[in-house]
């Protein structure tokens, strides 16, 4: 299943034809030992895992990516769905397949996979069968490619993000949760919106869980360099807190409202997933809202705790949390956050 029938085989007996068509140049050497060849896996062909493969693919992120999964048919459908588009894409090498030893050597696995909450199912049952899928899911990633990154998707991401650390042996650096990287992009679109700029030229951030107990840090928004809340008050110009709550509850609805419409949210995930594949793989050193290890930030402890906060992403993983400056209100609510997290985790018996 691994690799689809091509042309380079088709000659009588399977002869490989590909040695045929090329003839070699005089005094060549092998490719350079430091060039680098970039491996992406995808665990989970579902919408978000193929919306974040297809990303991936079309902003030539990947030499190889290899797509994993445990329903056979789906997977190699979606395979031959890909490589059929070969002639409109960068080359990349793409192969499927139910064992996990295809993800062998992989710079970048990235865990979307999850147990589907089944009807009148309590979030903690629900929970629980993800941590169950995951202990057949991380460790065979860590065997395979124990000097890759573990971006984990996975819904509830903080919780999963720290079961997939725990699982994998991994140090803290190689291990991220997705977590509101695309919350933020949220933010940054809803207040660009109410101001009619670039999104781009917002710098916002969600941090926290990714989810109801989430922290908008509008302190520290700024707009094409400009504090925002500080700009208000010096101008004069009064603003509602109301106005505020609502914009985060968009952001917060925002997810709920697309699944309530089509069924599911794909595109924007795939494309935040690929921001960070893009960062990490190339060494990007940009800032995003990213779960990390939070323990000991902004006066968190009680216990190891996955959570977003704004950290520098390259080749080593999270490279460091940025000292951000938190109002005393935000402080507490993060801590709460926190707080929030650390109670689910401590029902799971890890």
């Amino acid at each position: 299943m691994q690799k689809s029938a091509s042309a380079a085989s088709l000659g009588p007996g399977g002869l490989d034809l590909a040695q045929y068509f090329f003839k070699p140049i005089q005094n060549t050497a092998p490719p350079s030992p430091t060039k680098r060849h970039t491996k992406i896996s995808v665990i989970g062909v579902g919408n978000v895992g193929m919306a974040i493969a297809q990303t991936i693919l079309t902003q030539d992120l990947a030499d190889e990516l290899a797509l994993v999964d445990a329903q056979p048919d789906k997977l190699r459908g979606e395979m031959l769905d890909l490589q059929h588009a070969a002639a409109f894409l960068p080359r990349t090498k793409i192969n499927a397949s139910v064992d996990y030893s295809l993800t062998v050597g992989s710079d970048l696995c990235i865990v979307t996979a999850g147990a589907r909450q089944n009807p009148g199912e309590s979030r903690l049952n629900l929970l629980q069968r993800n941590v169950a899928l995951f202990s057949n899911i991380i460790p065979p990633l860590a065997k395979y490619s124990p000097d890759s990154i573990l971006l984990v998707v996975s819904n509830p991401v903080d919780v999963l993000t720290y079961v997939s650390w725990k699982l994998s042996g991994f140090p803290s650096n190689r291990v991220i949760g997705s977590g509101t990287n695309l919350d933020s992009s949220r933010f940054r679109f809803l207040i660009a919106d109410h101001l009619d700029v670039n999104a781009q030229d917002v710098q916002a951030y969600i941090v926290g869980e990714h989810g109801d107990s989430s922290v908008a840090l509008w302190s520290s928004i700024s707009v094409g360099g400009m504090p925002l809340l500080s700009f208000l008050k010096k101008q004069q110009i009064t603003y509602e807190k109301e106005t505020l709550e609502n914009i985060h509850k968009a952001v917060i609805d925002g997810a709920y409202e697309v699944i309530s419409l089509k069924g599911f949210t794909s595109w924007a995930i795939g494309y935040s997933v690929a921001n960070l594949a893009r960062s990490l793989l190339r060494n990007q050193r940009k800032i995003h809202p990213v779960s990390v290890l939070a323990k000991g930030f902004h006066g968190i402890d009680g216990g190891d705790v996955f959570l977003s906060l704004p950290a520098q992403l390259g080749r080593a993983g999270v490279l460091g949390v940025t000292n951000i400056h938190l109002t005393d209100e935000e402080v507490q609510r993060l801590r709460e956050s926190a707080k929030t997290i650390l109670e689910v985790q401590s029902q799971l018996g890890l």
